[in-house]
């Protein structure tokens, strides 16, 4: 072992021990405590939103310089507008109920004995992340707010970034008088570090990844620590033959265009032959005016070419399968809603998919058979994000069954235990 890896798994293992302390005390944090701890929180955001910008066009440069796509300077920046809504996040945090200490009502059985179940924080919980520091402020509250500690390791992209925002956690920890090592930040931008961090089962319980496909793959074959992660957000919408026309191109338009980058942006369009002639052309025209690709099957091109369009691509059987964050979509015109949701099934990635239409037995199929993390009835799949759920600013997006599901915010990062109530009672 090298010395660097030495040092490395010692900055490592001296980072989880003092997280796993301070966990103890975050643990035992009154709501007050924690409330005060994220107001000014917010309070150092909004007074230090031009230097959060100024600091962040430092990270922002280099990654120009090193050649990075659109969509990784879209999810890396931070604006006015980024920073106020970090500092909403952390108020609408604080405004949520704390769950820590809740008691389901107490089930009296035949013993005598009284049972409850109470919830519980998860301990501490490590954060990868890449190119978005709002992720450092988002994190952490909800993290504090669910009483965990948590361990932040951001990508090196966003490091003079990451390092201010982790600077004004702190002081905001130590303004309530918390301990500052309930958020701690890696900041080391070695990737020996990410392989410690996954495997630290004794300080770490639950990992969060929030990167590429290339980071979850890593963690996905390498950790030891459970996660609560996704991996692609291929999301469909589906406009029924009973759909409203101008309800469709509203929502699917804001659905593809409103951000190309996030996870939750619309990748696959797919329309019932009934009524694609009605709405393609007038909406895959508001596509190509905000400088769309489209990548279509046939039966999509024989109808917008019969309307006019030119600048077509065939979609192919990768396209189906892929993950754009940019502006391209791929259209198909499907029979029916069993075979649209056979192609959800068979290319969707259990993130968020929706249908419009009017028909509600039509909706309550798509809601019910559709195996999605977020299934919708007429709004944009742009919905499906922690703040726009009044849970907060998410911690992630979780496609998974177990443990957690969809955008996780506070009870996400919480687990219940039981807990009886005896007055003397003996088995027998």
């Amino acid at each position: 072992m090298s010395n660097s890896t030495n040092t490395i798994q010692q900055m490592m293992q001296d980072i989880g021990r003092r997280a796993r302390q301070a966990s103890r005390a975050i643990a035992r944090a009154s709501s007050e405590q924690k409330n005060q701890a994220l107001l000014h929180i917010a309070k150092l955001v909004r007074e230090r939103s031009e230097e959060i910008v100024r600091v962040n066009a430092l990270d922002v440069a280099r990654a120009k310089t090193k050649g990075q796509d659109a969509a990784f300077i879209d999810r890396l920046t931070m604006t006015p507008k980024t920073i106020e809504s970090m500092a909403l996040g952390l108020e609408q945090i604080v405004s949520l109920e704390d769950p820590i200490g809740k008691i389901t009502p107490l089930q009296k059985q035949a013993s005598g004995i009284e049972l409850g179940q109470m919830r519980v924080p998860l301990g501490v919980i490590g954060i990868i992340y890449e190119s978005r520091p709002n992720v450092t402020i988002d994190a952490a509250a909800l993290c504090l707010k669910s009483g965990n500690a948590v361990i932040l390791r951001g990508g090196s992209e966003a490091i003079d970034s990451n390092t201010l925002l982790a600077q004004l956690i702190q002081e905001g920890l130590d303004a309530a008088n918390l301990p500052t090592d309930a958020v701690l930040v890696v900041n080391t931008t070695d990737r020996a570090a990410v392989g410690e961090m996954i495997t630290m089962t004794e300080y770490i319980d639950v990992i969060v990844p929030r990167g590429g496909k290339s980071l979850i793959a890593r963690l996905m074959a390498e950790a030891r620590v459970p996660m609560i992660k996704h991996l692609d957000g291929i999301c469909h919408t589906y406009i029924d033959a009973d759909a409203d026309v101008a309800m469709a191109i509203k929502v699917c338009d804001n659905a593809k265009t409103q951000r190309y980058a996030p996870c939750n942006a619309m990748e696959t369009l797919l329309v019932n032959k009934t009524i694609a002639p009605q709405v393609l052309p007038a909406l895959c025209k508001i596509y190509q005016d905000k400088g769309v690709e489209l990548r279509v099957d046939d039966q999509t091109r024989n109808t917008l070419e019969a309307a006019g369009f030119k600048d077509l691509v065939n979609a192919t059987e990768e396209d189906w399968q892929t993950e754009y964050l940019a502006p391209i979509l791929s259209i198909k015109t499907v029979a029916d809603m069993d075979e649209a949701m056979g192609h959800i099934e068979q290319y969707g990635s259990k993130h968020t998919d929706a249908i419009i239409t009017n028909n509600q037995s039509q909706a309550n199929r798509f809601l019910r058979e559709v195996d999605s993390a977020s299934v919708m009835v007429n709004a944009s799949t742009r919905f499906a994000d922690g703040f726009e759920y009044g849970l907060g600013a998410e911690i992630g997006i979780s496609n998974d069954k177990l443990h957690a599901r969809g955008p996780v915010g506070l009870d996400g990062l919480t687990s219940l235990k039981y807990i009886v109530m005896g007055h003397g009672e003996i088995r027998t």
